[in-house]
């Protein structure tokens, strides 16, 4: 064991400070999914909504956080506006602003695409029947929504946990960092590297693996 590079994790207080940065990456996740499924809600019944301008703002929203690299607006938050506005952002909070701004725009195309593909006539039919606009949404349009919906929204959570690896680039101490820096102190051991980044993988395929296997489920239970 002391000739492999993944005794180095059981030195010291090195594996505790790998799972401390791993409760990193968890929380800014967390808070991340939170708060992107609230605003998300908004977001996307902001774009099904008749007015233009509406529109054309969500339009510009959605395309910025297709085409702009997670990582730039990294920069743009922790660097620029830290000089441009004189504003004090901490890595964890600019993470959290720029994975918000990203998980809203695609939560919310979620919903609206959930809402666009139930059948009109389903609408029609409960409103021919003297459902009021609030029993529609609760009894015809939510459930059906959740359905198409949940998936396809655990999917995106994934995503942001794998794309929480980022921070590091702008000085927040999550579990790559932190494997990172434990490489440094055992640089002369040259299959430390590949046991610690296997470690981290593991890691992150044992905290995504149950939702990807949760979204499985509910896909062959509401196919």
């Amino acid at each position: 064991m002391q000739d492999l590079g993944i005794s180095i994790l059981f030195k010291g207080v090195n594996f505790q400070r790998l799972m401390g940065g791993l409760w990193v990456t968890l929380r800014l996740a967390l808070i991340t999914i939170g708060l992107s499924c609230l605003f998300g809600l908004l977001f996307g019944m902001l774009m099904l909504s008749r007015r233009k301008i509406a529109h054309i703002f969500c339009r510009i929203w959605l395309e910025i956080v297709r085409f702009m690299p997670q990582l730039v607006l990294l920069y743009i938050v922790y660097f620029g506006f830290a000089r441009l506005f004189g504003w004090d952002l901490d890595g964890e909070t600019s993470a959290v602003i720029v994975f918000t701004f990203w998980g809203t725009a695609e939560m919310g195309d979620l919903i609206r695409g959930a809402l666009t593909s139930i059948p009109r006539h389903q609408t029609e039919s409960a409103a021919a029947l003297g459902l009021k606009k609030s029993q529609i949404y609760l009894h015809v349009l939510i459930p059906q929504t959740m359905r198409r919906l949940l998936p396809q929204a655990i999917n995106l959570s994934t995503r942001i946990i794998k794309t929480t690896a980022l921070v590091k680039m702008i000085n927040v101490t999550e579990v790559l960092k932190v494997g990172q820096q434990i490489i440094g102190q055992f640089y002369r051991q040259p299959d430390a590297a590949f046991w610690v980044y296997f470690v981290i993988f593991l890691l992150y395929f044992l905290v995504c693996w149950p939702f990807s296997l949760l979204a499985r489920r509910l896909e062959k239970r509401w196919a």
